[in-house]
């Protein structure tokens, strides 16, 4: 069973200084201390929509960002998907993920969605309707892969 979480879903100029200090604090410490440095906050934060996932006592526990059409892929570019390595486990990925996918649907009807995911990840995303678009290839020195998911 998943844990509980109320979704926030803005603009980058609509985030606030808490909301984005909220997310940029997460995706440091899964994408920076976890993983390995490099660089985080890109351009593509301010072009994009973000979903913040926080708990009942307003810590934020999973967020990603949906690049807009044309600024990473042609299609809108669901990326930086984190979770808070406490929550790990309980289905928050899943369903930050299936938020995800309503708010592209409901924003961009009718248009596929493109990732780069961790290669790992793979059988996760595939779960999710994603199928594979390239072949693997290194980002940020981690296996990725590019992943559609198709408008039905």
């Amino acid at each position: 069973m998943s844990l509980a979480l109320h979704w926030t879903w803005k603009r980058f100029d609509d985030l606030g200084v808490h909301a984005l200090h909220d997310a940029l604090a997460l995706r440091c410490r899964v994408f920076i201390l976890e993983q390995g440095p490099y660089q985080d906050p890109d351009e593509g934060d301010k072009h994009s929509w973000h979903l913040l996932g926080y708990d009942g006592a307003g810590r934020l526990m999973a967020c990603l960002r949906v690049a807009d059409p044309g600024v990473k892929f042609a299609e809108p570019a669901i990326g930086r998907v984190v979770t808070a390595p406490e929550v790990r486990g309980q289905g928050v990925g899943r369903a930050l993920m299936q938020e995800g996918m309503a708010r592209c649907r409901k924003a961009w009807p009718g248009r596929a969605v493109r990732i780069s995911a961790q290669a790992h990840l793979q059988p996760f995303y595939g779960a999710l309707g994603f199928t594979a678009a390239s072949d693997e290839y290194l980002e940020d020195d981690i296996p990725h892969i590019e992943m559609l998911w198709e408008a039905t």
